[in-house]
């Protein structure tokens, strides 16, 4: 019964969560700051009131359209919103059984809450970079501090790790555009790189980076295929590899234990 109650607040402030992450999204691309001023309509600039601004809701009960000029609201709006609570009840369910020895007192609070913010990081990120096919410097960079500062009380990724990482992975995509010239990878993608291995630590990293690249690969094929997308068309990594760190961010270490198990029997 506890749980269920806990499920549900966790939803409800993933959504509420959400709606705030679709402002700043919104807000680093006109460049406003996200501490004042209320929400608008980003056609008819109509400030929005309270009965608007209802996680999912609204957009339900208002069609996917503006109560003032009627224009169409994008999806990403609902999507970001749904995708934070989900991903938010994933963190909850995940986080007891990888830190059980916390589950009790300020640590796991501290624990629990970083892992919530990496994940509301990494939203950011993938969205910004299917939009614009931008890394937001004003995301990343303090992402990546935060997330070396965070090693030092992460008991999955210790601070050695977490800064080898951050070299490792930062320094792997600078190679690739020394090498192509800029064409293979963008420097945000480096940023990106940073902020990945500082938040798994190198070896992790290492089955992120497989992980987005394969992922990448295959959905880049297909939309080749579906004449969606040419050769040389500019896909946004920062996608792929955001959706493989939250993998490795809940599931990484189990993924590593099982493919080295794997090895072991063959």
């Amino acid at each position: 019964m506890l749980l269920s109650f806990v499920s549900i607040f966790v939803v409800i402030f993933g959504l509420l969560v959400g709606s705030f992450l679709n402002v700043v999204i919104y807000r680093l691309k006109v460049k406003k700051t996200v501490v004042r001023g209320r929400s608008f309509c980003p056609h008819c600039q109509h400030t929005l009131r309270l009965i608007d601004l209802i996680p999912l809701f609204s957009f339900i009960f208002q069609k996917g359209r503006c109560r003032y000029c009627n224009k169409k609201i994008s999806w990403q709006y609902p999507l970001v919103e749904l995708v934070t609570a989900t991903t938010f009840l994933l963190v909850f369910f995940k986080f007891p059984i990888a830190n059980v020895y916390l589950s009790e007192g300020s640590e796991y609070g501290t624990l629990l809450a970083g892992y919530l913010v990496f994940t509301a990081v990494l939203i950011i990120i993938f969205t910004y970079d299917l939009k614009h096919y931008l890394i937001p410097d004003r995301i990343v960079l303090p992402a990546t501090i935060l997330a070396l500062a965070f090693s030092w009380i992460n008991p999955n990724v210790d601070w050695l790790p977490a800064l080898i990482g951050s070299v490792m992975v930062g320094g792997f995509f600078a190679l690739i555009i020394f090498l192509t010239k800029g064409k293979g990878m963008g420097w945000g993608d480096v940023k990106l790189g940073l902020f990945v291995g500082a938040l798994l630590g190198w070896q992790v990293s290492l089955l992120a980076l497989l992980i987005a690249f394969v992922s990448g690969s295959i959905v880049g094929v297909g939309l080749i295929l579906a004449k969606k997308k040419g050769w040389k068309s500019q896909v946004p990594f920062g996608t792929f590899l955001t959706v493989a760190t939250f993998i490795c961010l809940l599931w990484g270490e189990e993924i590593v234990q099982w493919y080295v198990g794997m090895l072991e029997l063959g």
